[in-house]
């Protein structure tokens, strides 16, 4: 591909809610801008940017997938994101490269909560908008009863550009509202138009919107509005002009129309994206930080400027190997040399400079300002980090991806495969930063925490398709403790003789719950010699011991304080074993004479929703054994705090996204550990008892 000029650039994101239709517009795209020569489908698993194994079975999209075409002398970067909730973080990758979106809605559903929820990613980066309703061929597909839903959810300001001819089986065209001109689909399906004067019954119609648009146009630009408000009649170039510059201000959000399926009003889409849509030298120039300072600075989109770029996806490909892909903000990245990762302070040697197209690589012998390519085999550089020149540097602004919502327990179904995992979980996590694991030392469990049960499934089908390894998922165990309500004094006595030197250790203990979160006290009260000084160390590592493994069910006992009064011993036969035995015997006595209760941990959970859904969530928190802390407003939904305890909470993403309609969001952390309920502990301690006969 040739090299264009960075104001000959656009930088286009595709959003939506999944199941719009956004892959198949972009292959539709693709393949009317001549960039691929076949007409894909994701049903059949064929489209240019569904190519990973698992979206050719699951028929979504999963990751973000960036695909070049050419239109009229501008290079297009086509970034198709995924619909699906559990894969927000490769939208927010997306989107972080952008200089625009364009937001998908189907005719049929129309405004859909992911809708929302992408709308507000691209309200966060200020991201200029279109907005394009597809499967206008459908059944029951309604263009304008789509147009008033973006409308109430988005404001006014999203004005149609073009309006269907025909809908549904007749949807055979467009009509250009700017130039009031009909594009006709000759065989009503296929890349073939032409052009007529708009049909009789929607000229009406047309201009009413016509008018609509003017004014919205006029508004952007000072001398169009006065032309407007004289009375004049603006010119073809003016609305474009006028438009163009609504769209970048964030002021206008223009509406067109399509049929993917059936490849109706694509080319006017193109145009449309290359006409109205802003390029980077619009976007302007990036704002980052003085390195290892608060001091902002900034870059210009020219190729002639020092190096900044931004890593914002990492894939591993089992041919090539590591794969990052970058966006270049300012100066010229080249095939064949060195540049410096600021983020990890390490030069990197850059190879073959590619663009991707799908799965497909054409290489670069270099990348200018507002471009986006890639380059495999990278040895430090993960996704977020910033190349930038070491004589001038700069540190962008990474990705902020979203914290993981499920938990899940993985382990393998063949003993032996743990390495196997552990190595397969890194490259997946490295690949994908919404994907947390961690190690819980306490349950001896591997954690793998993600978006949703799909994403952890995901990650499961690669473990077994990428690294050869089979998992099964289960719910996390739960990090119980043990404590005791009571006080006790105890004696333990460790004696054993056999031929020759026996074993001897004898002591007293009392046992006194402290307050919560005290841990472990132990005080040595032992006055002369009861138990000689040499053996006390030992007293204390007998008892700590016995803390690792309580007496109900086998969790780790905390807040108690243990007080070795008195003792005895044997010259010959006492050691520090026998001491260290006697101990741990005399804990575990005293420990269920002194009322031992099970504790579990509870979790401070904020759950962001829409007012009218606040009762059925905080319902459910009561069922969960919540207790509500407090509510409070924040825009049009509520914030509703409360504490549940952790066992409650493995699922509620499921749970939460079934409720809401997928409108709700929640965050949790660690807060206290709390008695559990006389009845829930006993099935707990009957359970760890099931589970060590069935060990032993």
């Amino acid at each position: 591909m040739k090299r264009y000029r960075t104001e000959d650039l656009r930088n286009v994101a595709l959003i939506a809610h999944g199941g719009a239709g956004k892959t198949s517009l972009a292959e539709a795209i693709l393949y009317d801008a001549g960039a691929i020569d076949r007409l894909g489908r994701v049903d059949e698993g064929t489209s240019t940017m569904d190519y990973d194994a698992d979206e050719i079975k699951r028929k979504i999209s999963i990751s973000t997938s960036v695909a070049p075409f050419e239109w009229k002398g501008v290079k297009v970067n086509l970034i198709d994101t995924p619909g699906y909730a559990d894969f927000v973080g490769e939208v927010k990758s997306g989107l972080r490269v952008a200089d625009s979106a364009l937001v998908v809605v189907c005719a049929v559903s129309g405004v859909e909560v992911g809708t929302e929820n992408v709308w507000k990613f691209a309200d966060e980066r200020e991201l200029p908008r279109a907005i394009v309703v597809t499967k206008l061929d459908r059944e029951n597909a309604d263009f304008f009863k789509t147009v008033d839903a973006v409308r109430s959810t988005f404001g006014n300001r999203c004005v149609p550009v073009q309006i269907p001819i025909g809908s549904q089986d007749g949807f055979r065209g467009v009509v250009d509202l700017i130039r009031m001109k009909a594009i006709v689909y000759e065989d009503g399906a296929g890349a073939k138009f032409k052009e007529a004067d708009v049909p009789g019954d929607l000229v009406g119609r047309a201009q009413e919107l016509r008018d609509a648009l003017v004014e919205i146009a006029a508004e952007s630009d000072d001398e169009l509005i006065e032309k407007y408000l004289e009375g004049n009649e603006l010119t073809q170039e003016e609305i474009v002009k006028g438009l163009r510059a609504g769209i970048i201000q964030g002021k206008a959000y223009p509406i067109l129309c399509a049929s993917a399926l059936r490849n109706i009003g694509v080319q006017p889409l193109i145009d449309a994206i290359v006409s109205l849509l802003p390029s980077p030298v619009d976007a302007g120039a990036v704002e980052g930080t003085v390195p290892g300072s608060e001091e902002k600075t900034e870059r210009a989109p020219e190729d002639g400027a020092p190096l900044a770029a931004l890593v914002f996806k990492t894939t591993a490909d089992p041919f090539v190997g590591k794969i990052s892909m970058f966006r270049v903000y300012s100066g010229t990245l080249r095939s064949d040399s060195q540049v410096y990762n600021i983020t990890r302070d390490a030069q990197e040697r850059i190879g073959q400079v590619f663009f991707m197209k799908g799965k497909q690589q054409e290489p670069a012998g270099e990348v200018g300002a507002g471009d986006i390519a890639a380059v495999a085999k990278l040895s430090v550089t993960a996704t977020g980090d910033t190349f930038t020149d070491k004589a001038n540097p700069v540190v962008l602004p990474g990705i902020e991806f979203p914290r993981p919502t499920l938990a899940m327990a993985m382990k393998p179904k063949s003993k032996g495969d743990e390495e196997k995992i552990s190595s397969g979980l890194a490259r997946l996590s490295e690949e994908d930063p919404t994907v947390v694991v961690r190690r819980d030392v306490e349950t001896s469990e591997t954690i793998v925490e993600g978006m949703g049960e799909v994403h952890i499934e995901v990650i499961a089908d690669k473990l077994k398709r990428k690294f050869g390894t089979d998992v099964v998922l289960e719910t996390p165990k739960v990090p119980y403790r043990e404590t005791i309500r009571g006080t006790t004094k105890v004696e333990g006595k460790h004696k054993k003789q056999t031929g020759g030197r026996g074993q001897y250790g004898h002591v007293f203990l009392e046992l006194e719950p402290l307050a919560p979160g005290g841990g472990f006290e132990f005080v040595d009260k032992i006055f002369g010699g009861a138990v000689p000084r040499q053996y006390i160390p030992a007293v204390e590592k007998g008892v700590r011991e016995a803390l690792q493994e309580g007496v109900l069910a086998g969790y780790p006992v905390v807040d108690v304080k243990v007080t070795l009064y008195d003792g005895s011993y044997h010259p010959v036969d006492s050691s520090e074993m026998a001491f260290k035995i006697a101990a741990s015997m005399a804990f575990k006595k005293g420990a269920m004479e002194a009322h031992p209760v099970l504790l579990e941990p509870i979790m401070n959970v904020q759950v962001v929703v829409p007012e009218n859904q606040m009762g059925d969530v905080m319902g459910d928190l009561n069922k969960r054994r919540g207790r509500i802390m407090g509510m409070e407003p924040h825009g049009k939904y509520q914030v509703i705090k409360a504490q549940v305890p952790m066992a409650e909470m493995f699922k509620y993403a499921i749970d939460l996204r079934s409720i809401t309609g997928g409108r709700g969001s929640y965050s949790m952390e660690f807060s206290h550990y709390e008695e559990v309920p006389a009845q829930i502990s006993q099935q707990i301690i009957e359970k760890a008892k099931k589970e060590k006969e069935q060990q032993a």
